[in-house]
């Protein structure tokens, strides 16, 4: 049944999404040939995706802790890191999608909620090797082998916060003064999304990106998508149906752009 509605809004979203003839904004036309479409590759491709075939092929079981909405493929407590990686990791060419993204925005704070194998965050890291990222994982071990990943790679920049999203991302945020880069990945819920988007909103300047995942997963993710793009603050919104992505830029009209990849 999952599959089948997946489908269904995937050929919703290809009826009502544009490609670049339909972009009248100089800013997201630029986003769409510099980030959105852009095949070239980076040095640092070859390394992360190596250790994705790696946890592949790695059948150790560890114990989740879930204190979102779960999973969709296997919703035992014990998992191998092989089916985690197979089934919950961004694949290639949406993290390196996001790789892009921060290289367009060049961000100095960088949150991700929801490290898991630490795949996606790596590729943030790795895009500003400048930049401070902090991810927040609710399962401990998880947490341990995401840092793994990050020594692998000689990744200084990471700072992994293990812990319930409720009770780590409210001390997090107290500790800086702006975010100018978060992936939401954490929990597909509707009040959790809301909540997590409202404490982030009162970090984010202007020039902040918010990015949200999985935004078609369930109907409660997107009831909170279409909420979070009504928000006064936000001035554009783009679906990509498997990311959506948030912006504030200001004196401008409010747009929404739903965008074939």
């Amino acid at each position: 049944m999952f599959v089948i509605r997946l489908v269904y809004y995937y050929v919703i979203h290809l009826i009502k999404s544009t490609r670049l003839h339909g972009i009248h904004s100089p800013f997201v036309f630029d986003l769409y040939n510099r980030v959105i479409i852009h095949t070239g590759s980076f040095s640092i491709f070859p390394a992360i995706e190596k250790i994705r075939q790696s946890l592949y092929k790695n059948n150790k079981q560890v114990l989740i802790t879930d204190f979102g909405a779960g999973s969709r493929t296997q919703n035992t407590r014990t998992k191998t890191i092989s089916h985690i990686a197979r089934t919950t990791a961004n694949p290639p060419r949406r993290a390196q999608l996001l790789f892009r993204l921060v290289n367009f925005q060049q961000p100095v704070t960088i949150l991700e909620i929801g490290t898991s194998l630490g795949l996606t965050t790596s590729y943030l890291a790795a895009a500003k090797k400048k930049a401070q990222v902090f991810t927040l994982e609710g399962c401990s071990p998880l947490a341990q082998q995401a840092e793994l990943v990050f020594k692998k790679l000689q990744l200084k920049n990471v700072e992994v916060i293990t812990g319930n999203f409720d009770e780590t991302l409210p001390i997090v945020l107290a500790g800086l003064n702006t975010v100018d880069f978060v992936l939401f990945d954490g929990n597909h819920r509707y009040e959790p999304t809301l909540r997590y988007f409202e404490w982030c909103l009162t970090k984010s300047t202007e020039n902040s990106v918010f990015v949200f995942d999985d935004i078609y997963w369930s109907k409660e993710m997107q009831q909170a998508w279409k909420q979070i793009c009504k928000h006064p603050e936000v001035m554009i919104s783009i679906d990509l149906f498997y990311l959506g992505f948030i912006f504030f830029r200001k004196n401008q009209p409010k747009q929404h752009f739903t965008i074939r990849v």
